[in-house]
């Protein structure tokens, strides 16, 4: 390739990445090539007021083709902020909230802020957030044009989500300042072996675990653990291809067809923990910041227990801040697991980990050294702007300067529900996995846990009846369970329908239920009862490793018809409880300001 057919590919829009891939390179060989030549992108203002006006807001964005660069010098400190990217599931606006939060916090304490995101939808992207924002794919590459032509001071890649921390590294190597965490200790919690090991020195136990380069590794891996397993690749968004599974065959197909395994790109395989309750910790930290990590503070700003079992994506799942079941032993046990991973990964900043709890036994599932999606749910439940603090952490600040020592218990109950897209996929399984499929989230806030919990699912477009007919369907796992909770219902008021197997459980425990025959069977069933709005809640727990066809009906039907639908026990407790509260005592309504 010649230096004039190079200059042409990039006035073309091809990255360094697809050159080296094109000419048997690397990226390093093509970027170094690039510079002797002095080929680097010159960067225009993108004329917000269309020549009526002088437009003064920068908005950058890069070109090959000559001429001039119009960015505007400055002598003041710079931090560059990488954004999240585009907005897809997994990726959502919660980070989006960290950065512009960050933005906000640096400004205050003299910092020029410096945005890169290139997607427009976004508030990180807005005219008045930040000192300047570039319009750039966030691509090694990018980032580090913008950081020499702007001469960072440093840059934070901890709050933008996994695109930016997937960075972090390469960023490193390459000369820039990453404030906060180190890509060390990023990488610590990121890959599996130095995490596990981190995890024997300290003695905090995991799940049995072990990593599949391929089927076969994976087939064997699965025996030595015995089923059901989590199996997901590394360093993915939003849980994308993670997937439990219950026999060899489930993951054969998994190995062939979801993933593509390598020794680059391992397949993590865990023991599933079955009926565990599954706890996200967010905690800020500027240990890292001393030689002596015990100078250090240590703050956790939430803990928040999930409503399902574990097994539901942290950014699909219902929970609840201050934890609501959990024995003193266990959050102590938590507190103390937390406090010991922070110091060890010398975190500064913000950190997030989810635990399994069965019984009083608390297991690491994993450990983000970044913001994670629950911050502004936190943030807005303690009344504490976790993201900002960390972004000043970050740039130089102890926690001790900025009067945040101690974890706030609010005394009263926050709820947090996900909201979901389904009604718009039609014939869409509504089911949750450990593979997010949330697009927004809602908060419910009270005194009493009950009416928090209906608060939410009201929020979240998804009111709890106050009486009528609830139809049960479980699968034959949760019958042992499934009286209680019926029981529960009779006693507020319900009636109950059933298909004849969980009717006949039910029947046995004493409850009065009217049979209807299964879809399969005849009519009436579930399904002309959802379309005649004669069924008011739905309780059905999946059969079995793959949903049948007609679980799969009655839970889409359910949804187009607005009827209120629970998909595990947990989730139709908490129903009971918040319908009891409002049958009770209704609700009332006070801003968050009141609650502070």
């Amino acid at each position: 390739m010649t230096a004039e057919q190079l200059a042409k590919a990039k006035s073309l829009g091809f990255s360094d990445r697809q050159i080296a891939h094109l000419t048997g390179k690397t990226e390093d060989d093509i970027r170094a090539w690039r510079r002797q030549l002095g080929l680097v992108p010159s960067y225009r203002l993108v004329d917000t007021c269309a020549a009526e006006f002088e437009a003064y807001t920068p908005y950058y964005y890069s070109t090959y083709d000559r001429g001039d660069d119009e960015v505007r010098p400055s002598d003041r400190r710079k931090v560059m902020i990488l954004g999240g990217g585009p907005n897809r599931i997994g990726q959502g606006i919660e980070f989006d909230y960290c950065c512009v939060h960050a933005a906000f916090a640096l400004k205050e304490d003299g910092f020029e802020t410096i945005m890169v995101n290139s997607n427009p939808e976004t508030v990180s992207t807005d005219y008045d957030t930040s000192d300047r924002l570039y319009f750039e794919p966030l691509t090694l590459e990018d980032v580090l044009h913008i950081y020499e032509r702007e001469k960072c001071w440093g840059a934070i890649a901890q709050f933008g989500g996994q695109t930016p921390l997937n960075l972090a590294l390469g960023l490193q190597k390459n000369g820039v300042n990453i404030i906060g965490t180190s890509p060390q200790g990023i990488e610590i919690a990121e890959d599996r072996k130095l995490f596990a090991a981190m995890l024997r020195k300290l003695d905090i136990p995991q799940p049995p675990n072990g990593i599949a380069t391929n089927e076969a590794e994976a087939v064997a891996i699965a025996k030595t653990l015995g089923y059901p397993i989590l199996v997901r690749p590394s360093f993915v968004l939003g849980g994308r291809a993670m997937q439990i599974v219950y026999s060899d065959a489930e993951l054969q197909h998994y190995m062939r067809f979801a993933v593509e395994a390598s020794p680059e790109r391992p397949v993590l395989v865990d023991k599933f923990l079955e009926d565990a309750t599954e706890v996200d910790v967010d905690c800020i930290a500027d240990v890292g910041r001393f030689d002596n990590p015990a100078q250090g503070t240590i703050v956790i700003g939430g803990m928040l227990e999930h409503i399902e079992y574990a097994g539901v994506h942290s950014g699909d799942a219902a929970m609840v801040l201050p934890p609501h079941t959990l024995s003193e032993r266990v959050i102590q046990t938590i507190q103390n697991y937390t406090h010991a991973m922070a110091k060890e990964l010398k975190v500064i900043g913000l950190m997030n980990v989810q635990y399994a709890v069965k019984g009083e036994a608390v297991y690491v599932l994993e450990v983000n050294p970044r913001a994670s999606r629950t911050v502004p749910f936190v943030s807005k439940a303690i009344g504490v702007p976790l993201a900002k603090l960390a972004a000043k952490v970050m740039a130089g600040q102890t926690l001790q300067a900025l009067g945040f020592t101690r974890e706030v218990r609010p005394r009263y109950w926050a709820v947090k529900e996900s909201v979901f897209p389904f009604n718009r996929f039609h014939g869409q399984d509504i089911l949750l996995s450990p593979e997010m499929r949330s697009t927004g989230e809602v908060m419910g806030l009270d005194a009493d846990l009950g009416v928090a919990y209906a608060k939410s699912q009201i929020a979240a477009g998804g009111p709890l009846p106050l009486g009528g007919r609830v139809f049960i369907s479980v699968s034959d796992a949760d019958k042992r369970h499934v009286a209680e909770i019926a029981r529960q219902f009779v006693g507020l008021g319900f009636e109950i329908i059933a298909t004849s197997g969980t009717a006949r459980v039910l029947e046995q425990a004493g409850l009065k239920v009217q049979r209807i025959f299964k879809l399969q069977e005849g009519r009436p069933n579930a399904l002309d009862f959802l379309k005649n709005r004669e069924i008011q809640l739905v309780i059905n727990t999946p059969t079995g490793e793959s949903p049948r066809a007609d679980e799969v009906r009655i839970r889409t039907t359910a949804v187009y018809s607005g009827t209120p639908i629970m998909t595990t026990l947990s989730g139709a407790r908490a129903a009971a409880l918040g319908i009891a509260a409002l049958q009770k005592q209704g609700y009332g309504i006070k801003t968050l300001q009141e609650y502070h």
